[in-house]
């Protein structure tokens, strides 16, 4: 990790700087790729604080602490420091996990809806299994969950198709051309 460590109202120490760049490497291993680490180490009258802010691994995080011992506000602030990376960290796992199960919201498509060609969308691919029905028991079936659509082999014609919920209160039926 890249620290640049800064003294306001304190002389520079290399123990301090030293004590600080080895409490941060230890974070190495919280991060993905390398990040960046501005330090503020400062004292008013009896006060010692200790600034940090983490930047990188898509992460930007913030902390600060104020006791009466230098030393004991450094290791405060690492503390809360790694708290809030391992909370980010575990809400992009969460969100990584929700993308791949297939949980994402289902997209109302209107009538004539043509997407822009650099919307920066995700597609997000997912498996559906369906059975053979009529349109009038794929209403049903639709009425009975709250799903915005269903899949299905219509079971006159053998081939897919789909019923979903229009805005306006009624249903649409979506099949293959000839």
């Amino acid at each position: 990790m890249q620290t640049s460590v800064t003294f306001k109202n304190l002389d520079p120490s290399e123990n301090l700087k030293s004590y600080v760049k080895d409490k941060l490497d230890k974070f190495d291993r919280f991060l993905d790729n390398p990040a960046e680490a501005n330090v503020v180490l400062s004292v008013e009258k009896f006060r010692h604080i200790a600034e940090f802010n983490i930047i990188g691994d898509r992460l930007k995080i913030n902390g600060r602490e104020e006791t009466n011992d230098m030393y004991l506000a450094i290791d405060m602030v690492l503390d809360k420091l790694e708290k809030q990376i391992k909370k980010s960290k575990q809400k992009i796992r969460e969100r990584r996990s929700d993308r791949k199960s297939g949980k994402a919201a289902a997209m109302d498509i209107e009538p004539g809806y043509i997407p822009e060609e650099d919307s920066g969308g995700e597609i997000i691919a997912t498996t559906i299994d369906y059975k053979p029905m009529d349109p009038e028991e794929a209403v049903m079936q639709l009425d009975l969950s709250d799903d915005n659509f269903i899949v299905f082999t219509n079971s006159r014609t053998e081939r897919i198709n789909v019923v979903y919920r229009r805005n306006d209160g009624n249903y649409g039926l979506i099949q293959p051309a000839s």
